[in-house]
């Protein structure tokens, strides 16, 4: 990779950040939350991107960028109210300005047509109708020097008097942070002349537009107290010159490069002498760097510029990070893998040779197989991302689906800081989108329909996430009316999918949802009605070694839960033997093991039987004979039964030959290395280098519970 192409990617890298600062923000906003603190964080994160693409040219983006930022400049300065409608166009705003920075990094063309009418919202907003201003033309790049006057406030009142000078490093100008910008903000504070300082100008031949070499002289007086003043340079203090000086005032260092001191006397011309245009220096910086050598480190809190890393000194929880390619992260885990695999082939192998007199030894395994487990963890913790990337995408679902269905809509979160794998986060993204979307369209009502029934106009749909056995659990839940079981029942009976004289239990009623094909929507629409959805949903689920159900009640609403699997690579399971094979049964699965008893095992004809397990009656199901592991059942009597739980929140038992072991195992899969087997969701290998499958519990006792109702509770009488 070039070395442009270099800090392009990481100028993409740093817009995935901004966005999703930005889309916290503006829902801060919208739910009422109109502080300073958010309101800037909002700001912060437009002018960061609209910074870094004016560096690459990227004129579209730095058009609807400035004009979105222009908007938020005028409600953080109070000039415009961030009422209901305003706060809905900054989102939709946040999400064109998302499909523009995605449009970019691919290297597509951009449409001007697909934005535009939102640019004219946003102008209008702002009560502008003009285009971009004359310094933001990033394509005429011309270094005639020019004046420019900012002018002074016609009678400003009185008050204190600050001398102020100020020098922008270079990186302050590469980050986007423009000075005329802030001598502006300071205009806004009362009577400003602002003198130019150049003498650190080389003769032209000399001089490199990548530095910044000019320095400001300003006189101000306002009666906004120096708190003000210093507000004015709070992004900037830890990458710039600043010197605060007021009468009578004692010198007193301060943060940051910041400082109030005496005073000193300063010339005041009324006129800003020649500067060069920023946008260009940052562009010239971009093509220059081209032939010098990058130093990579880590960024302080993940940010870039100077605006984001004073955010992050702000915050008590900011720490190191440094940006690595997942790639590297994937061999450095498969590599872990290995080591775990050969850790118990070296102990299983040590164990048969040596007998007795091997204290030491044993020791020493011992201790081996827990840093090789700390060694995996720690891996594993890498890979692992809190939810709140993915949950902030399905705001901008619900956005679209709401103005699509004509319903007022509110999205809440919880849990966003659940940590889960990084490859479970992105296998989520469609299921969870499909699921959002059906919440909105079926599982709300209209807002007549919420108004007739008592409810408030808004409805809401909550999303959250938690961690509970070892598992991440996340749940979609409405408030709507809940699933019309009637319905569904004759829809299903229509299309054949129910026997016309079968009677269903409600959480049979509700899996039916699952069911290919199925779909209760009168007429097909963009949203909705194809058919096609809660069975691939379901099927992306337990494709991830996950589970997913439905509770619903009517009038109240409908709550989808999912429960997945921390990570894809490892897992604890049981060791056991069927046949003469062996299967690792997931540990996430297990409830209990124990022995049947001859009383409790109830035979149900047609090779079917049921197990007793103190006030419940649960499918006994031989794993052998659902695998094709064997012709002839085995006899329960002298097996070992796995109670499991199942997706629908039910349980069976599995009959198998004898539990061998406890062990977290490395998980490869079958599909990708030979195909998909019924039953099998992946495979391991064991200590003795033998390998052997992972049951797929929710396949297994699927197949076997379609004759059985269960679980029963068992009736006082006996069997």
């Amino acid at each position: 990779m070039d070395q442009m192409a270099s800090i392009r990617q990481t100028f993409f890298q740093e817009c995935e950040e901004q966005l999703q600062a930005l889309e916290e923000g503006l829902m801060e906003m919208d739910g009422g939350d109109h502080s300073s603190e958010v309101v800037n964080s909002v700001f912060r994160a437009v002018h960061s991107i609209k910074g870094g693409a004016g560096a690459f040219k990227l004129s579209e983006l730095v058009e609807f960028a400035h004009a979105f930022e222009t908007v938020l400049d005028e409600i953080r300065s109070g000039k415009l109210s961030a009422s209901h409608d305003i706060t809905k166009l900054l989102l939709k705003s946040a999400d064109q300005l998302s499909d523009l920075v995605a449009t970019c990094r691919d290297g597509a063309s951009i449409n001007p047509a697909s934005y535009r009418q939102l640019l004219d919202e946003l102008k209008q907003a702002n009560g502008s109708s003009a285009g971009q201003a004359e310094d933001e033309n990033w394509d005429d790049i011309d270094f005639t020097p020019m004046t420019i006057d900012i002018g002074t406030p016609v009678d400003a009142d009185p008050g204190q008097s600050f001398q102020i000078y100020f020098k922008p490093s270079t990186g302050a100008v590469q980050a986007g942070n423009e000075p005329i910008l802030i001598l502006r903000s300071l205009l806004e504070l009362g009577q400003t002349v602002v003198s130019c300082e150049f003498s650190d100008l080389p003769p032209l031949a000399e001089l490199k537009v990548d530095e910044a070499l000019l320095g400001f002289n300003i006189s101000l007086r306002t009666e906004r107290g120096l708190a003000a003043v210093r507000e004015c340079f709070e992004f900037v203090e830890d990458s710039c010159v600043v010197r605060i000086e007021e009468p009578g005032a004692t010198p007193t260092p301060e943060a940051g490069n910041v400082t109030v001191t005496a005073p000193v006397a300063l010339e005041t011309p009324t006129e800003l002498p020649p500067m060069p245009k920023f946008a260009e220096a940052i562009a010239a910086k971009a093509e220059a760097a081209a032939a010098e050598p990058v130093v990579l480190t880590a960024i302080e809190g993940g940010k870039a510029d100077a605006q984001q890393q004073k955010q992050d000194k702000s915050a008590s929880s900011a720490s190191a990070t440094i940006r690595v390619e997942l790639d590297r992260v994937d061999r450095l885990i498969n590599l872990v893998g290995e080591l775990v695999i050969n850790q118990a082939i070296l102990a299983q192998s040590v164990g048969q040779v040596i007998t007795s007199g091997a204290s030491d030894v044993n020791s020493g395994l011992e201790e081996l197989e827990r840093l090789t487990r700390d060694i995996q963890d720690s891996v594993m913790a890498i890979r692992a991302q809190p939810v709140k990337s993915l949950f902030q995408r399905m705001g901008r679902i619900v956005r679209e689906v709401a103005d699509a269905t004509g319903k007022i809509v509110r999205l809440r979160t919880e849990g966003e800081t659940t940590e889960v794998d990084k490859t479970v986060i992105e296998s989520l993204a469609d299921p969870l989108t499909h699921m959002i979307r059906n919440a909105v369209d079926h599982g709300l009502e209209t807002t007549e329909d919420r108004l007739r029934a008592g409810k408030s106009e808004e409805g809401t749909v909550r999303l959250s996430a938690a961690h509970q056995s070892g598992r991440v659990v996340i749940t979609v839940a409405d408030d709507g009316g809940g699933i019309n079981r009637a319905k569904v029942l004759e829809t299903a009976r229509r299309k054949g999918l129910v026997p016309s004289g079968a009677q269903l239990s409600e959480t049979e009623i509700d899996n039916l949802l699952f069911l290919p094909g199925f779909s209760t929507a009168a007429e097909v629409s963009s949203i909705s009605g194809r058919g096609v959805g809660m069975d691939v949903v379901r099927r992306s689920i337990q494709a991830l070694g996950g589970r997913i159900s439905i509770s619903s009640k009517p009038g109240s609403g409908t709550v989808f839960t999912l429960s997945l699997p921390l990570t894809l690579a490892v897992l604890d399971g049981v060791v056991v033997s069927v046949a003469d094979d062996v299967f690792i049964v997931p540990l996430t699965s297990v409830v209990e093991t124990l022995q049947p008893e001859v009383n409790n095992i109830l035979p149900l004809g047609q090779g079917h039987s049921a197990l007793r397990i103190r006030e419940w009656i649960v499918p006994l199901i031989d794993v052998g004979m659902a695998l094709g592991a064997r012709k002839t059942p085995i006899d329960p009597a002298n097996s070992v039964a796995i109670l499991v739980d199942t997706e629908d929140r039910s349980r069976c038992a599995l009959l198998v030959d004898r539990i061998d072991d406890q062990r977290q195992v490395v998980i490869k899969s079958i599909e990708r290395n030979y195909g998909e087997i019924p039953g099998i969701a992946a495979a391991t290998i064991l200590g003795n280098g033998r390998v052997a499958m992972i049951l797929d519990v929710e396949t297994i006792t699927e197949g076997n519970q379609k004759s059985f109702e269960a679980p029963k509770r068992a009736s006082a009488g006996g069997r």
